[in-house]
């Protein structure tokens, strides 16, 4: 099995075999929360107006997401994990705007296979790559708004690559050199207060969930469920 690392939107543009899109703080750690929460499925698009127009049209029932960290305007929910950690989403269909996560999904068009992660559904992620036993996985740590390397997407990437070689990483150590990483620091800041800082707590709840994210083409649209 050949894996690459690589970043940011050019990465994901790029990315061939199966690609692993990464976004911890906090897109796919959202997303992980609203599967965990019953969400039948979650669509993926790159802008938010697309998000409301499918939403309009009666594709999905609720969107979820952010520009600059923050809820967009009509949107039902904002791209945290603890805001909707009580949240009861079964047989709900939701759509994701994001401006790193999503968008790197979505510009991941010569790969053959598709996943999403973070850190709480990497070892689940990695699990589900080592049973399909690609020949090559892009691992792609989308950073911030896709353009600038952040320490949690790669040390997310760096993480699923060990445990795919069948080596254990020490989580501590990965939550370590995450904490005191430049994106950390906005959780602690009080003039940023759609940085909830239990959203972190959640993001570094390291292999919390035992499924994948495996991204599907329905009707035209990424969409992501539950693995079984």
């Amino acid at each position: 099995m050949d894996i690459r690392n690589v970043s940011l939107l050019e990465g994901a543009t790029q990315a061939e075999g199966t690609a692993v899109i990464i976004d911890v703080f906090r897109a796919f750690t959202t997303a992980a929360v609203a599967l965990a929460n019953g969400a039948e499925k979650i669509i993926l698009v790159s802008e938010v107006e697309q998000a409301l127009t499918l939403k309009a049209n009666g594709v999905a029932t609720l969107c979820i997401g952010e520009v600059d960290g923050i809820k967009p305007k009509n949107f039902d929910f904002g791209n945290s994990p603890h805001e909707i950690s009580d949240k009861n989403f079964h047989n709900v269909s939701l759509i994701q705007s994001t401006r790193a996560g999503t968008v790197g999904a979505n510009a991941a068009t010569k790969a053959s296979r598709i996943y999403v992660a973070s850190l709480v559904t990497a070892k689940a992620t990695a699990a589900a790559i080592v049973s399909e036993n690609p020949e090559l996985v892009t691992l792609v740590a989308m950073g911030s708004y896709g353009k600038f390397r952040t320490d949690e997407d790669e040390q997310c990437g760096l993480y699923i690559r060990n445990l795919l070689g069948g080596r254990q990483p020490d989580k501590n150590s990965v939550r370590n050199l995450i904490l005191v990483g430049e994106e950390s620091q906005k959780y602690d800041d009080p003039a940023l207060l759609h940085f909830d800082p239990m959203d972190r707590v959640m993001a570094l709840e390291i292999d919390k969930y035992n499924f994948s994210m495996p991204v599907t083409n329905e009707n035209g649209l990424l969409t992501i469920r539950k693995s079984s």
